[in-house]
């Protein structure tokens, strides 16, 4: 069992809920990354979704297209995001670290380069956004061959054929796209989130982490009541870029992650 897959287990095992946070590694620069990554986990953050920057990210809403852009600029990359998760690994040990990527950065690197890579700096699975399940035989293999787990996306338009795929294609757990569209933080949830969570669950057998949109811990609450966690990244990048130092992104982004584990947990 995985390090992922044991982590979002505990949590079950104790009746409660996953909380997987998302940030832009690299905003505002790489040097800080690790220890807002640390303040989340601090917060009650169970696993981290390292964001890597691309220049043409089309399923993201303007708050994660706005933090790309400025870790960009800052010559991050995916090299460097690789080079910089010892920092993290060190500050959290027992941490699930994801990365959420575009396929683009990952294929100029070659499949079977990237996955050395990224298992040897210490992360444990991988998302790519873009990267359809019936085209991915060939980066599963190579990517479980370094013991890395894969994670899909599904959706409310997914049929129960998608969803079938979609469970036998991923590790660790399954993204549901809480609503078609790009990301970013909203003010409700669908009315029909529950009933296809529902219909989900009967499909998908590994657990269902809910993103894109959920922003507070009423939501959070709300969404897990069907689902096995929920993923939070607009709302956290949001803090990030309004914070007027690294110090106080920090201490936002644990308090913030404090109120969601609070919601979850009650």
């Amino acid at each position: 069992m995985s390090r992922l897959e044991k982590t979002i287990a505990a949590r079950k095992a104790k009746g409660q809920k996953s909380f997987v946070a998302y940030l832009t590694a690299g905003d505002p620069d790489l040097d800080t990354t690790p220890a807002l990554v640390h303040a989340l986990v601090k917060g009650g953050a169970d696993i981290i979704e390292l964001g890597i920057p691309f220049s043409d990210p089309l399923a993201d809403g303007p708050v994660n297209q706005r933090a790309a852009e400025r870790a960009l600029l800052k010559g991050v990359s995916l090299l460097k995001i690789l080079a910089a998760v010892p920092k993290i690994r060190a500050l959290c040990p027992h941490t699930p670290l994801v990365v959420f990527s575009y396929m683009n950065p990952i294929y100029a690197m070659g499949f079977e380069n990237f996955a050395k890579r990224a298992k040897e700096a210490g992360i444990d699975a991988v998302l790519v956004v873009d990267l359809p399940p019936e085209e991915s035989l060939e980066y599963r293999k190579i990517l479980n061959g370094h013991g890395l787990d894969t994670v899909f996306l599904a959706s409310p338009t997914s049929d129960e054929t998608r969803l079938a795929l979609v469970d036998s294609c991923s590790s660790g757990f399954v993204y549901y796209v809480s609503r078609t569209g790009v990301t970013g933080a909203q003010s409700s949830i669908s009315e029909s989130l529950q009933t296809e969570l529902a219909l989900v669950k009967k499909t998908v057998k590994k657990p269902v982490m809910v993103g894109f949109g959920v922003s507070n811990a009423a939501q959070a609450k709300e969404i897990s009541e069907k689902a096995d966690g929920v993923i939070i990244g607009s709302a956290i990048v949001k803090l990030i870029e309004a914070a007027r130092s690294p110090s106080e992104a920090a201490q936002n982004l644990e308090a913030f992650a404090k109120d969601i584990r609070l919601g979850l947990d009650s």
